[in-house]
């Protein structure tokens, strides 16, 4: 998949580059390493799945930008939220410039993105694009509202991921469909295997917060539990230990109550039912393709939905 993603990241440095260097250098820190450019190499290999295996036009490949910068924009605000040291293997941008940067260097990454996205002159992808960034600033908010109650309910857990993991996935699948003047057939089955592949991702990712290794994360098991986060490990839990009411309610802010959390947690069908809800939204995800015409595009879509299941960091 390497080859189709770089002319995509070559071209990435000299469309964030601004008046002001500061800003240049904030977006230069994330773009300027490799990383594993997830969301993009998805959109491109929707496009070309969705064109039958011909590789994806200019404006397609502008998506995939445009996505990247939506996607890494929405980290700089994260790790400032979050508090967190490091991003990708390197300090976290407001570690080095200051928190007040690290914020307009993430505003900036937006307004650039949605500069390009006007530019791309598609009212549909615009809207589309438009819901995602206001899904995820939802999800954020969810979050960072959460209830006692919510924080029980597993609809709620999983429209918040939606919102947060999802939807910039989704939609953007479904945008790369658009731009390529496809069925709506085509545009709601890549719209369907984008929804469905970001949920395995991040409920994948909720599981290897208790079962990869603190070398492997960079930071020790059960870090969501010790943020105050309820995920599908916690909730599968709660159905067997009643007694994880309480810790859930009370954020395990509680003395020894992410250790008793994760006792509890491991000690039941919890990682187990983890596993099989991401694998079931792994395989409906490759199931929503099914309507796409046979390419390597759609094979590597089709592997993507394991190497989700099988990730290890």
């Amino acid at each position: 998949m390497a080859p189709i993603m770089q002319p995509i990241r070559d071209e990435l440095p000299a469309l964030v580059t601004s008046e002001h260097k500061v800003l240049t250098d904030v977006a230069e820190h994330f773009f300027k390493k490799t990383g594993k450019s997830f969301r993009p190499t998805i959109v491109m290999l929707a496009a070309a799945a969705a064109n039958g295996g011909a590789k994806a036009n200019a404006s397609q490949q502008r998506l995939a930008q445009i996505v990247e910068m939506i996607h890494v924009s929405s980290l700089m605000h994260d790790d400032v939220i979050d508090r967190s040291d490091t991003r990708r293997g390197a300090p976290a941008v407001h570690k080095v410039w200051g928190v007040k940067t690290a914020v307009m260097g993430g505003d900036f990454l937006l307004a650039r993105a949605t500069v390009l996205l006007a530019r791309l002159g598609n009212n549909e992808v615009v809207k589309l694009m438009a819901q995602t960034i206001d899904e995820m600033v939802a999800g954020e908010l969810m979050q960072a509202t959460e209830t006692s109650d919510s924080l029980l309910d597993f609809d709620h857990y999983l429209h918040k991921t939606y919102r947060k993991t999802a939807a910039l996935i989704c939609l953007s699948c479904e945008s790369a469909a658009v731009l390529g003047g496809h069925t709506a057939e085509v545009q709601q089955a890549l719209h369907a295997y984008g929804r469905h592949l970001g949920l395995a991702f991040q409920v994948v990712d909720d599981l290897l917060d208790l079962t990869a290794s603190s070398d492997v994360l960079g930071k020790p098991a059960g870090a969501d539990m010790a943020a105050g986060h309820a995920t599908a490990p916690a909730l599968y839990a709660l159905e067997e230990h009643p007694e994880m009411e309480e810790l859930i309610r009370r954020k395990f802010k509680g003395e020894g109550d992410v250790a008793k959390a994760l006792q509890l947690t491991t000690g039941s069908a919890a990682l187990r039912r983890t596993a099989d809800l991401a694998t079931s939204h792994a395989q409906k995800a490759a199931d929503a393709i099914g309507v796409l015409p046979p390419s390597a595009a759609r094979d590597g879509l089709l592997r993507l939905c394991a190497d989700v299941i099988n990730r290890n960091e």
